[in-house]
């Protein structure tokens, strides 16, 4: 018995098929490698094309995340200084009426001094402070004869009264303030009981 078993009618006719009808020659044999090499050498050309593509992708892909790194540092640098100069402008409107009250605690030290132009700087000094304030945002709350609204009034007492309707601010503890439509201290009122 033989190792290689015999083949069979079925791949003796494969393998009929598979040889050329016509003679080998070096000619066909020579033709046959080239074009094997110019097949390995376009696939050669495609693949270092691809390379380059790849190595191209990956250095732009390096360059955005370096970007984007870049613009979080800077966003975050620029947060950091919003944070810490965001009251800059006010400060500085403040800065007047810091002025004007100190003009006034002098003038005040002075022996001669008029309280009538005491009281008059005071007003000034206050209009300053408002105007800055209202600049910003900043709403003074003053509910003096108006209906008590829970939402901005904080109720201090209730006093009986026949002459002012019930739940009416009959007098002002202390102003209220809304920032940008927000409060931010309700305003301590004197309220209306009826009788």
């Amino acid at each position: 018995m033989s190792d290689k078993a015999e083949p069979t009618l079925n791949e003796t006719e494969a393998a009929h098929e598979l040889q050329p009808s016509g003679e080998v020659t070096g000619e066909t044999v020579e033709e046959s490698v080239a074009e094997t090499l110019h097949d390995i050498d376009s696939i050669k050309e495609e693949l270092e094309a691809a390379t380059a593509k790849a190595d191209e992708a990956h250095e732009q892909l390096l360059r955005t995340v370096a970007d984007m790194e870049n613009q979080k540092r800077r966003q975050a640098q620029e947060l950091e200084k919003a944070r810490k100069f965001a009251l800059e402008g006010f400060v500085n409107e403040l800065l007047q009426v810091w002025d004007s009250l100190e003009l006034g605690v002098k003038a005040s030290m002075d022996e001669g001094a008029d309280v009538d132009k005491l009281r008059e700087g005071s007003e000034l000094t206050l209009k300053l402070l408002l105007d800055a304030m209202n600049k910003f945002g900043v709403e003074q709350i003053d509910p003096r004869e108006q209906p008590f609204d829970p939402e901005q009034h904080q109720a201090m007492t209730m006093v009986p009264s026949a002459d002012i309707e019930p739940n009416t601010v009959i007098d002002v503890f202390q102003k209220g303030y809304l920032l940008n439509g927000r409060l931010v201290r309700p305003a301590m009122v004197v309220v209306s009981q009826g009788e």
